[in-house]
């Protein structure tokens, strides 16, 4: 039930998220003045906490999505096995965020 709920809360605030790629892609479309206002942004401490964030919340209801397609194909519905599911969403969210990161940062 929990992961649920928290299935439901990460895809509203995914909303929020949409907003920073619609703010990025309009600085960009606004010319060089506007972009480095929204690079410096983006690029500050602050900044890169709201991405890493918004980047596990993504990941986060990524991984509860394919749980629910496995419910959908019927497998997985045992107590224990569903309780387990539960357990590991969260966590192959955070390795896949901490991944994804980890690649960024070497390509840059």
């Amino acid at each position: 039930m929990a992961m649920s709920i928290v299935h439901r809360v990460t895809g509203g605030a995914l909303y929020f998220g949409t907003i920073l790629v619609a703010v990025w892609l309009l600085s960009l479309a606004s010319g060089p003045e506007a972009y480095a206002r929204a690079g410096w942004f983006f690029g500050s401490i602050i900044g890169r906490l709201v991405l890493f964030a918004y980047t596990f919340i993504l990941m986060q209801h990524l991984v509860g999505g394919i749980r629910h397609l496995i419910w959908d194909f019927g497998y997985g519905m045992e107590p224990g096995t569903r309780m387990n599911m539960a357990r590991v969403t969260p966590i192959a969210a955070g390795a896949l965020t901490v991944l994804i990161w980890i690649v960024a940062i070497l390509a840059r």
